[in-house]
């Protein structure tokens, strides 16, 4: 019979679970922090609370309301209690790939449409459901990609990208990578329009790194849940360039204003096979079991494509589009390097010409940066450092969105960034980006 090789300690009372808990943290280096972008929106309202006035660029919320169609249907569904399929209601199936394929021209099915509590879990669901796999994940990029990585046991790579690459990871970088590394699974996150960037490939990139990643056999797995919010309306999927190997996340939080509602939509090529359909299907079952009743009768309502959605979704684009022109543009003047978002409500200036005028303060980091500035000036970003950028890079996401979007909304939007800018409603806006200039210039 095997033995302990560790005696009881019979001196005193047995150690209590806390106890044995405790000493299991001591040993467990695998911990997983907060979100990063979940606690910038708790420590904002701390400060309130304590009556401090603080500009909300950290949580990146949409400010728009929740298409009022939807809300309606939510309202004469609250009553609905029934569990639903795993996989989600067949109708809204239905409707969330006939979305895609009129908005994104990609060939989505309803029988490999799996519906989620958000596409967060999505996202974890395929880390999970995968063999032994390296996950390769852009720096900058989303906070959770590489905690969720770790949860699910699988290896995480960053690759590095900068300024002039427009935060975006090349074909070269990524096949010089499965070169240097040889032949083995791979999961390529990607995310566009970008957070915390606001950035899209070009096509002709796009369709590079898509021969790429076909001719490495690398699986990618495309967030596009900010797609339908390019402010051109011209989001290019990744799955039109590589339908085999890709796939694509979505939902109602951030185009649809919806966060809170909590429906992600994921679609599995049939190229890939029923095995990892199975197996996202059987970890839904023994997780989350379906979404709630009332909001995937409501989200049949939002997925389906009416003049009434379509306008608007155009004058959140407009507004979307003049704001980040203007904000960058500002940025720009003042000798903080910013790309011009090409969707969604972000930006990730670069403060690195200020570099030696902060470090005569002690600031030498992102984090250290943007505490200076929520301390010292009111103003929330997050730290480069949290999507995964070198700390001393001083980057931070700024995500334009402390507005009233339901003002907006029923107001046309000017041609003109400054024109547009000089709407009421857009007040802390224009007052945040004023007084971040204002307090780099005391540095």
């Amino acid at each position: 019979m095997p033995t302990s090789t560790t005696s009881p300690d019979v001196s005193g009372p047995a150690p209590s679970a806390a106890d044995w808990l405790g000493r299991g943290y001591a040993d467990d280096h695998n911990a997983t922090a907060a979100s990063d972008t979940l606690l910038i929106n708790e420590q904002s309202r701390l400060l309130e609370t304590q009556g401090r006035r603080i500009i909300k660029f950290g949580f990146g919320q949409s400010p728009f309301p929740v298409f009022a169609p939807a809300v309606e249907t939510l309202a004469e569904h609250a009553a609905d209690k029934a569990y639903l399929p795993v996989q989600g209601m067949a109708e809204l199936r239905e409707s969330v790939a006939a979305f895609h394929r009129h908005m994104d021209g990609t060939d989505w099915r309803a029988e490999r449409v799996l519906i989620a509590p958000g596409s967060k879990l999505l996202l974890f669901a395929l880390m999970k459901a995968l063999p032994r796999a390296e996950v390769l994940i852009p720096a900058p990029a989303w906070v959770s990609y590489v905690p969720q990585a770790k949860l699910a046991g699988q290896p995480a790579v960053r690759l590095e990208t900068s300024f002039d690459s427009r935060w975006l990871v090349t074909p070269a970088q990524l096949d010089r990578h499965c070169r240097e590394h040889g032949p083995g699974l791979r999961l390529l996150i990607l995310n566009a329009p970008g957070n915390p960037t606001g950035l899209s490939y070009a096509p002709e990139m796009q369709r590079e790194l898509a021969a790429v990643a076909k001719r490495h056999g690398v699986l990618v797995l495309s967030d596009e849940i900010y797609g339908p919010l390019d402010h051109r309306g011209e989001h290019r999927p990744f799955a039109r360039d590589y339908p085999e190997g890709t796939l694509t996340t979505s939902g109602l939080s951030k185009w649809c204003g919806a966060g809170g509602w909590r429906l992600g939509v994921m679609n599995v090529p049939e190229a890939l096979g029923d095995e990892l359909l199975t197996r996202l299907l059987g970890i839904a079952s023994e997780t989350w079991s379906s979404v709630t009743s009332p909001v995937q009768a409501a989200a049949i309502t939002a997925y389906s494509v009416t003049l009434a959605l379509e306008m608007y979704l155009d004058a959140q684009r407009q507004w979307l589009s003049m704001i980040g022109q203007w904000c960058a543009q500002r940025l720009e003047a003042t000798g903080i390097r910013t790309h011009a978002p090409d969707g969604g409500f972000y930006l990730f200036p670069d403060f690195g010409a200020y570099r030696e005028a902060l470090r005569a303060r002690g600031i030498t980091t992102s984090a250290e940066l943007t505490a200076a500035l929520l301390e010292e000036a009111g103003i929330a970003l997050l730290p480069g450092s949290a999507f995964g950028c070198e700390p001393t890079q001083l980057t931070a996401r700024l995500a334009y969105v402390d507005f009233d979007g339901a003002a907006l909304l029923v107001r046309p939007c000017p041609d003109d960034p400054e024109a547009a800018m000089a709407a009421p409603e857009l007040a802390t806006v224009r007052h945040g980006i004023e007084a971040m200039l204002v307090w780099l210039s005391t540095v």
